[in-house]
């Protein structure tokens, strides 16, 4: 009589997540900004640079609270290279050849969202003073705009909260988050679909922070209420067999059978974004769980139980296939996972200061 064994991987525990490494990041940066693709870890240079991704990289690089040489000269780069893209009126350019030819005009797309998010950012929360006080002044001019689609002024919120969490008299700032916050809406009084929205599409997460960040620094209960239950509700509907399902592309929609793939890394980030700020602004260790399920996405508890970043190159995967991860090492992909780890490194520390110091 034979006996078959069914091998069961350990469970994925928070020390199992590795340090951010910055490696894949500073391969594609150069000394104008960030390439956007790779093919596996080599940059594609024909595909030039993107506002949208060198402001995540400004935005991750700024949340280094002791950034090594490395990160302070490439957030000085993509620091530099966001003014530039910017217009006197505050709108924003987005994609830039590798000839340093713009390829378009000034708008007011997420990729300006994100440059307000990456500003704010910078300015509210870099320890490199000088890198501060130019972000201020370029944030300044970017805050001005607002824009009709609800995720660039998502984008910009979140920008605009970082600014008044490091100034309360930030007026400026506290009006482009409340003009966020009105854009977004409030979630649905139908507890099947709790989201403001007929579908889920994509940085899902964001939205329902900016209430929360909103909610918090504007002092409206009602309204960090409202974002909460919309954050609550997405992790749920995100959770497939105990790990985190995103939101894939092509997205969901009430009636229709959810589809797992393609799922994309930033999207895993934008939850930890998302669960992060909840924790912080309520304090309910609550949160935790759904974090720590950003986290192990990368590290392979996902749908297809494949790790979405190699530990060589240091760089993440471009996204989660039927067949298993895109091995392409892009900048908003590496980025998620430079991001996601930084949460990582931040809830170990919270878990190992708290009285019974925590699961490991």
């Amino acid at each position: 009589m034979s006996v078959s064994l069914r091998l069961v991987p350990p469970p994925i525990r928070l020390v199992d997540a590795p340090e951010p490494n910055w490696s894949q990041i500073a391969r594609l940066s150069d000394d104008t900004g960030l390439l956007e693709h790779a093919r596996n870890a080599i940059p594609r240079r024909e595909h030039g640079y993107c506002v949208d991704d060198v402001a995540r990289g400004l935005l991750v690089a700024a949340r280094e609270p002791q950034p090594t040489a490395l990160v302070t000269g490439l957030a000085e780069r993509y620091l530099a290279f966001l003014t530039h893209a910017l217009a006197t009126d505050g709108r924003c350019r987005n994609r830039l050849g590798y000839d340093r030819r713009w390829l378009d005009e000034p708008a007011l797309g997420d990729w300006w969202g994100r440059a307000v998010w990456a500003l704010g950012t910078a300015a509210g929360r870099c320890a490199v003073p000088w890198i501060r006080a130019e972000a201020r002044t370029a944030f300044a001019v970017a805050a001005r705009q607002r824009s009709p689609w609800p995720r660039a002024m998502a984008f910009a919120g979140l920008g605009a909260a970082e600014v008044l969490r490091d100034d309360p008299r930030a007026g400026l700032a506290a009006e482009l988050l409340g003009d966020a916050a009105t854009v977004i809406g409030l979630p649905d009084s139908d507890p099947e679909w709790v989201w403001p929205e007929r579908e889920l599409t994509y940085a899902n997460p964001a939205l329902a922070e900016v209430l929360i960040q909103a909610g918090d620094l504007l002092g409206d209960e009602p309204l960090l209420t409202d974002g909460l239950r919309m954050l609550g509700w997405l992790c749920r509907m995100q959770e497939h067999h105990g790990h985190l399902s995103t939101v894939p592309v092509g997205g969901w929609r009430p009636g229709v059978p959810r589809h797992r793939y393609d799922q994309q890394a930033i999207e895993a980030a934008a939850t930890a974004d998302a669960c992060a700020t909840a924790a912080a602004v309520t304090g309910d260790e609550r949160w935790d769980a759904p974090l720590f399920q950003a986290i192990a996405w990368f590290l392979g508890d996902n749908d297809a139980g494949a790790v979405m970043y190699d530990p060589r190159t240091g760089g993440g995967f471009d996204g989660l296939t039927p067949d298993g991860p895109n091995l392409n090492q892009g900048a908003e992909s590496t980025l998620a996972l430079v991001s996601t780890l930084q949460h990582a490194r931040a809830l170990a520390g919270r878990r190992a200061t708290r009285p019974s110091g925590g699961p490991s």
